[in-house]
């Protein structure tokens, strides 16, 4: 938002909503939820905003889409109450989450590549194409091949993410092409440090949109995300910081109000 007005201008609800296509009952909302600074009042009970209210509405807008609506009131509460750490706090928890999914995603990424040419697309478990070309194997030799017990892909199993069909003569667990690929895959993860339930959601992926190669559009719209969402971090931490100085600069030279007309 432009800063043209004179620092000491008092200013209407509508003249806050305006800019940014907003009612002034969302103002209003905005003030009662802390996310503004209270409002001076006049004689007649209506409330006025200065030009630190129009950069304290501009200051959370621009933080909205980086840490979502819940972390951008937190951290507009803590501000406007004077506990800055506070709110570093809050900004450095949505950087770790955001370094974590980029760990996510390189894991993820690193996990397709080390499964290599071996892994088929003949389609989603179950169908036609799978159970026509799949080349079956026991838990033994998977996990001979995996390099792990039989008793990890039994846990595996009970997590759901693996499911082998049961041999309907002897019982024993047939592991398709399908379920070849999703317990390398599982493999993959696991050595990269990651649980069993942080993991799930990725097999289910896998399996919705059946198999790797179609996954790998769905990578790439994540990667693009994930960019994306440090973008709009970077954006709210400098809107934030020319909040502060707004805030500190009130604070220590505190304006003298006038109407928009310039008169007192």
């Amino acid at each position: 938002m432009g800063e043209n007005l004179q620092s000491g201008m008092r200013l209407r609800p509508v003249d806050l909503a305006r800019p940014h296509g907003l009612s002034t009952q969302a103002v209003r909302n905005y003030e009662e939820a802390g996310i503004l600074p209270a409002a001076e009042r006049t004689e007649s009970g209506y409330r006025t905003y200065t030009p630190l209210h129009a950069r304290a509405l501009a200051t959370f807008l621009a933080l909205l889409p980086g840490h979502g609506h819940r972390t951008a009131t937190g951290i507009m509460r803590a501000v406007n109450r004077g506990a800055a750490d506070e709110a570093f706090l809050l900004i450095d928890e949505s950087h770790a989450q955001l370094l974590e999914d980029r760990r996510t995603l390189r894991a993820v990424e690193s996990a397709l590549r080390d499964l290599g040419p071996e892994t088929g697309e003949s389609g989603p478990p179950g169908s036609p194409a799978a159970t026509a070309t799949a080349t079956a194997t026991f838990i033994g030799p998977l996990a001979d091949r995996l390099s792990i017990r039989p008793a990890t892909l039994r846990k595996w199993e009970a997590a759901g993410l693996v499911r082998p069909r049961r041999d309907p003569l002897t019982g024993y667990r047939v592991y398709g092409e399908a379920d070849v690929r999703d317990a390398r895959l599982v493999h993959q993860l696991r050595r990269g440090g990651y649980l069993l339930e942080q993991i799930a959601p990725l097999i289910g992926q896998v399996r919705t949109v059946g198999g790797l190669a179609p996954l790998e559009a769905a990578l790439t719209d994540w990667r693009a995300r994930l960019s994306a969402r440090g973008r709009v971090l970077l954006t709210g931490a400098a809107e934030l910081d020319a909040y502060l100085r707004k805030r500190e600069e009130t604070q220590a030279h505190p304006p003298e109000l006038s109407t928009p007309d310039g008169s007192p």
